[in-house]
């Protein structure tokens, strides 16, 4: 996957992919002490553009207050080290993986003094649950693994210890034959997919939870309650139990890799009509016409990389 990547931006300064390290004995490696986040850079017609890198960038630094990590960069200095890491490997399109964590100083537990550093990744990544998948739906099943809940740890934090929740999950559904796995929380109710929101239509009308059933707050999921909104789409959000899902109309995962993708079958049983619904199509269009810059009413969200000096690279 990383093959087509030349340098990535780490502790202030582009570096060659080799020498992008960190010691064996680094804090975040033994710990998970570390936050990250995940953004899309699409192609458009005025070239290539960071899709919510604000909101992206904000809960990058949420995240990491919540864990006492004290990223030393500014927002607009990290906006801009983005944009320069697409511009020098030469990216029309592609994924983001900004991180923050604690480097080597102390094994104990708390990280004390250990370095905070950060670093940021860019490389192409298709739809995180295949190209397919976005046209005919994918097959989940209720994974055995829970959620875990935000007084165990914070659930709305985007950091690296977490995943192993998600890990654990998702490698137990694709043993079992499935595309992804569904979570639900400590109370039974559904929280999310291993690494999506999830959203369900029934009546014309869209659903889904909130951070009350331990989910992470997706900035895809935001980004799709406001384009909902604005195409006159009635959005309820709440509590959602499997037995909604399975009476649903049609369901759909949302994120930064999976994009918009249906859900046509949770664990044998076809949801709505077994594939992509028409309400699920409109919002795929509209998603991909703000990402591709195509609807001028969403160019906000939108960083081009054009637009971005150009600055000596070290």
């Amino acid at each position: 996957m990383f093959d087509q990547t030349e340098w990535v931006w780490k502790d202030g300064k582009m570096v060659r992919w080799d020498l992008a390290t960190i010691h064996v004995s680094a804090h975040a490696l033994h710990y998970g002490s570390g936050v990250f986040e995940g953004i899309r850079c699409y192609v458009t017609e005025e070239g290539p553009a960071v899709f919510r890198l604000g909101a992206h960038l904000r809960r990058f630094s949420a995240s990491a207050e919540v864990y006492g990590i004290p990223i030393p960069y500014s927002e607009d200095e990290l906006r801009q080290a983005v944009v320069e890491c697409i511009r020098i490997n030469n990216y029309t399109s592609c994924y983001v993986r900004p991180i923050c964590y604690y480097g080597s100083d102390t094994l104990g537990v708390h990280p004390r003094q250990c370095p905070v550093e950060v670093a940021i990744l860019t490389w192409p990544w298709e739809a995180y649950l295949g190209d397919e998948g976005l046209k005919t739906g994918v097959r989940i099943t209720v994974s055995p693994w829970l959620k875990f809940d935000s007084q165990m740890v914070p659930t709305t934090a985007k950091a690296c210890g977490q995943y192993l929740n998600s890990m654990l999950a998702v490698r137990d559904a694709v043993r079992r034959g499935y595309d992804e796995a569904l979570l639900l929380d400590s109370d039974g109710y559904i929280a999310e997919g291993s690494g999506e929101n999830l959203f369900i239509v029934r009546d014309g009308r869209l659903f889904t939870n909130d951070e009350q059933s331990s989910i992470l707050m997706g900035v895809t999921r935001d980004a799709v309650i406001q384009l909902a909104g604005d195409m006159g789409l009635e959005v309820r959000i709440g509590k959602l139990q499997l037995g909604d899902l399975l009476s649903c109309d049609e369901a759909f995962f949302t994120g930064t890799a999976a994009e918009v993708t249906p859900i046509r079958e949770l664990d044998g049983n076809v949801i709505g009509g077994g594939g992509r619904g028409p309400i699920t199509l409109k919002i795929q269009e509209a998603f991909f016409g703000a990402t591709g810059g195509r609807n001028s009413r969403y160019r906000k969200w939108l960083d081009f990389v054009a637009e971005r000096p150009v600055e000596t690279m070290v």
